[in-house]
């Protein structure tokens, strides 16, 4: 049976969050934006009026503020949006069970087996879309395809509101291989560069480029080109892949830049008490530390080692992450922000205790720090070195 994979991507996500619970703003300049007091003040998302001035994703604060000096600018509001998202995706579970959600505001929906029961597929499309304008206040676009690389990319041809169904990978081939190679999911501009130097330009001249040169040039990542431009995708629609997390992690745009490994230091392992919470909460150790370092002229570092055994302790994560600090960074070089993540991680069992049960007296200790902060606040109980200039969670008296 042919499979009909649909995509829904709400448009504007973030700021037709705020549109919804106020509708004076429908059709009006909403732009969300970080702080620019904390250096995170860049546009994270604009209604399609703001964007008609020129206000992209990514466009600093105070630029966004002179192209449109009468819009309505918001700072983020994670729990709003994660309501939201929650919402639609019980909207779409309505309709099918088999719904995998790609981010906040995406989510695709195999409609293979409940042809029978909605209708056809564009019947399917029409009243999900109306359920969500009606009931949630947003709009979004939808498109359906044969897989879900088809259906991602038809989503992105009519925005916003819009609804593109490509029934075959012929129909995909169609609209698709006249287009810039750019335009193809997984393209960014260092592939485009590199495949212009073998003289492809379009997504048909991708798709009949010979694949073991491909492969030759880049292993696996070309043949996923290839088989991208080609319009196939064999991956079903998992509706638990986010059951699991991957990683947990969190980072910092500084207040001020750091030198030095001592200060440095100090907001790494802040960071590491938030990642090492979080994953108990979650139910998890991990193995893999990730260090994220961005210095001054916003260039990355990002570098990652596995300890020997999996752990959900601040100190286990902080120890490896100075390693990483002082294996790969200059002292003398000034950091912007700061990221630690922990990955591989597992559901948490019983664990091995040492010969002199120092392990599980950490536990116990670490969580008895969370009961506390789970009663009190997260500020009820912290490390003296809080208590410094440099601490990114504000000194404490």
């Amino acid at each position: 049976m042919k499979r009909v994979i649909l995509l829904a991507d709400m448009n504007s996500f973030f700021a037709s969050c705020h549109q919804a619970i106020q509708p004076e703003l429908q059709n009006k300049e909403v732009v969300v934006a970080g702080d620019p007091q904390k250096r995170t003040g860049i546009v994270l998302a604009a209604s399609y009026p703001a964007k008609a001035l020129g206000i992209k994703t990514g466009m600093a604060l105070w630029e966004a503020r002179l192209l449109c000096p009468h819009g309505h600018f918001f700072k983020p509001d994670y729990s709003l949006y994660m309501d939201f998202s929650s919402r639609i995706l019980g909207i779409i579970r309505d309709f099918t069970d088999l719904v995998e959600p790609f981010s906040i505001d995406e989510a695709f929906a195999d409609l293979t087996g409940v042809r029978n029961l909605w209708g056809p597929p564009e019947d399917i499309a029409g009243a999900l879309k109306e359920r969500i304008r009606s009931e949630v206040g947003v709009f979004c676009s939808v498109g359906m395809g044969p897989n879900k690389l088809i259906a991602k990319m038809a989503a992105g041809l009519q925005k916003p509101n819009g609804l593109t169904i490509l029934k075959t990978v012929d129909d995909f081939k169609r609209v698709f291989w006249p287009l810039p190679v750019r335009k193809l999911f997984g393209i960014g501009p260092r592939y485009e560069k590199h495949l212009r130097k073998y003289n492809i330009h379009t997504t048909g001249e991708l798709a009949n480029f010979p694949l073991d040169i491909l492969k030759k040039r880049w292993g696996k990542n070309g043949e996923m080109l290839w088989l991208c431009a080609n319009g196939m995708d064999y991956s079903p629609v998992v509706p638990g892949s986010l059951d699991v997390a991957k990683s947990i992690g969190q980072q910092r745009t500084l207040p001020r830049d750091l030198r030095g490994f001592r200060e440095i230091q100090v907001v790494i392992l802040e960071l590491c008490e938030m990642v090492a919470r979080r994953v108990r909460q979650g139910g998890y150790v991990g193995r893999t530390v990730s260090l994220t370092l961005r210095d001054t002229q916003l260039n990355f570092l990002s570098r990652s080692q596995s300890m020997a055994g999996h752990t959900n302790l601040a100190d286990d994560i902080y120890l490896t992450a100075c390693k990483l600090l002082q294996a790969h960074w200059n002292d003398s070089r000034p950091v912007r922000l700061v990221g630690i993540a922990l990955g591989n991680l597992i559901k948490n069992g019983p664990i091995q205790p040492d010969i002199f049960g120092r392990q599980e007296r950490r536990l116990s200790l670490a969580l008895a720090c969370d009961a506390i902060r789970d009663r009190f606040g997260e500020k009820a109980i912290t490390r003296g070195i809080s208590l410094t200039e440099v601490s990114i969670n504000g000194r404490q008296r």
